[in-house]
């Protein structure tokens, strides 16, 4: 753990800005104003389900709302696939009888 460079109080080794007095304790990278969270990267990640988990597992660190938004794009991309797919069995299913099994 670090400490802040103004208050003295115990915070994040990562920590930009220090929780207890506002002190910003390193100099903000052009990654973390970008990080954001957008719906573009949802979308993304919902249309193209693997850029979305290769995108959450690259930036999970460097940019987390980012990281959020193309991972749970990806996920829900898949839940509607396998939503999809079961509605399909079950029309199948009904449409061939009962007689099928």
């Amino acid at each position: 753990m670090a400490y802040c460079k103004n208050c003295g109080q115990e915070i994040n080794d990562r920590a930009i800005v220090c929780p207890a007095c506002g002190v910003q304790q390193k100099p903000m990278s052009a990654s973390t104003t970008n990080d954001v969270g957008g719906f573009g990267w949802g979308l993304l990640g919902f249309c193209v389900p693997v850029a979305g988990l290769i995108l959450y597992l690259v930036w999970k660190d460097e940019r987390p709302l980012n990281a959020k938004a193309a991972g749970i794009g990806a996920l829900v991309s898949v839940g509607v696939s396998i939503l999809f797919y079961i509605i399909y069995f079950v029309i199948i299913v009904a449409a061939l009888g009962e007689g099928y099994y």
